[in-house]
């Protein structure tokens, strides 16, 4: 079974746009298609920014991590690539819970390691819009 890890901006996506691609993500996660997890610290940012940027759709973000897993920012590992410190934790404990894939819209930093799971320990990064592509959902 594929195992998600979500990064704080498709939680942020999710909520902000329901009917939207992330959303879908976490809908199918409670179908029960795939697992979820995200960690502390993606939940946190997706708060503080929802807060700034679209405080109405706040609301919507604990119903929606009523589905996903979410793990302290404790990473054991060392990060594999090169990150910024900011974004390294992420991909720490994604990999720590064994996801099979990082969703994330962080093309600026996580853009290198896309589809390159062979850079980052087996760990598929994809954007949402990828991830469902390759499974040939809308």
């Amino acid at each position: 079974m594929r195992r998600l890890f979500l990064d704080a901006n498709v939680l942020f996506t999710a909520a902000h746009n329901p009917a939207g691609k992330a959303a879908l993500v976490i809908e199918e996660g409670v179908r029960g298609r795939w697992t979820l997890a995200t960690s502390r610290l993606a939940v946190d940012e997706a708060t503080y920014n929802l807060r700034l940027k679209y405080p109405e759709a706040l609301p919507r973000l604990d119903p929606l991590l009523a589905a996903v897993r979410v793990l302290p920012q404790r990473p054991t590992r060392a990060c594999p690539v090169e990150l910024p410190a900011r974004d390294r934790p992420i991909l720490q404990v994604a990999l720590d819970c064994r996801a099979t894939h990082l969703l994330t819209g962080d093309l600026m930093h996580f853009g290198p390691y896309m589809n390159r799971p062979e850079l980052v320990e087996g760990l598929v990064i994809q954007t949402v819009g990828d991830f469902l592509r390759s499974l040939s959902l809308p």
